[in-house]
């Protein structure tokens, strides 16, 4: 999301044509100041930050970070792009979630970053930002050292496009000085998912993973690594995990592509969650290799849209996940129980 390519995102790692609404103009600064009255030091897999205290304009890069400054009173004065497009489709918004919390906050929205090109170093530093979250981003040594030259930055804790939503909204929250209420966060955003998965037994069991799949070319599919946020969410919600995930990340991969020469790979995926629409499983049962697979004898599919706010929700945010949680468990609980 975020524009990057559909295979390297965290899981962001995905991208396509979307309607969401175009933020821009002026800015204002956060709804509730950060900080705590100090200064905060936070580190890194970039170095150590240190953030002077009751910082008032707050920028976010990535993916998702402005979710966890939103959910926490904070409304950032610029963003990144969330809107994705496979097709190179213009996006330049933000999705729904986020635009409620700064309608509930009473904020203006923000500017918004391109992130066609990269990071717009300009139209951050034009934002004039006392603090830049980064969390869950890709960022390089290079473009760090830049955006810290505008403003102190918090950076991802480990791995590029690679932290879990629980660990974004712990780093992001200690940037901002509210690492208790982060933890609290956490805690409520777990007890949504134990009481959304409750009354969906199937899944308890189920191994699922999440895919990238072209219906138009099935020669070779891409399975997410148990890492990504995507497939990692799956396991949050009660799946274990098919062999092929766990390998990937075991290997330091985002992803794998599997062929369909190799097909018996999958054989132990109870459950396929990929990007697409409903014509996903047809093209799949009508495919004389992929249509031996169980899951895909079982209907056990879910596609989870291409572009509109509800594909690019299942990559969880502090505030994609209440958003999306009930609709999407409803849709996994189902295909799980065609897998018994």
């Amino acid at each position: 999301m975020v524009r990057k390519p559909l295979l390297v995102l965290a899981s962001g790692l995905g991208a396509v044509a979307l309607l969401a609404s175009c933020a821009s103009g002026d800015t204002t600064a956060a709804t509730e100041p950060a900080g705590g009255g100090e200064t905060i030091t936070v580190e890194h897999a970039l170095g150590t930050t240190e953030i002077p205290a009751d910082v008032e304009r707050v920028a976010t890069i990535g993916w998702g970070n402005h979710d966890v400054a939103l959910a926490l009173g904070v409304a950032p004065v610029g963003v990144d792009d969330q809107t994705w497009s496979m097709d190179g489709g213009d996006g330049l918004g933000l999705y729904d979630w986020s635009l409620e919390a700064y309608e509930e906050l009473g904020a203006e929205e923000p500017v918004i970053f391109d992130t066609a090109d990269g990071t717009d170093f300009e139209a951050i530093a034009d934002s004039e930002p006392d603090l830049i979250l980064a969390g869950y981003s890709g960022l390089t040594e290079e473009e760090y050292a830049t955006l810290s030259e505008i403003a102190p930055v918090v950076a991802y804790p480990e791995v590029p496009w690679y932290t879990p939503w629980r660990e974004t909204i712990r780093i992001d929250s200690e940037g901002l000085g509210k690492a208790d209420e982060g933890l609290a966060l956490i805690d409520d955003l777990d007890a949504q998912i134990a009481d959304a998965v409750a009354d969906e037994p199937a899944i308890k069991g189920k191994k699922a993973a999440f895919f990238f799949i072209n219906a138009a070319d099935l020669s070779t599919l891409s399975v997410y690594a148990t890492g990504d946020s995507r497939t990692a969410f799956l396991g949050d919600l009660g799946f274990d995990f098919p062999q092929v995930a766990v390998d990937a990340a075991a290997e330091g991969s985002f992803y794998a592509d599997i062929s369909a020469e190799n097909i018996d790979q999958l054989a132990d995926v109870d459950v396929i969650v990929s990007y697409g629409d409903d014509s996903m499983l047809e093209a799949l049962q009508a495919d004389p290799l992929w249509s031996t697979l169980p899951a895909v004898q079982n209907g056990a599919v879910v596609t989870v849209g291409l572009g509109d706010a509800f594909s690019g929700a299942v990559t969880p945010t502090a505030l994609s996940i209440p958003w999306m949680l009930d609709d999407y468990v409803a849709l996994l609980g189902d295909a799980a129980a065609k897998a018994e």
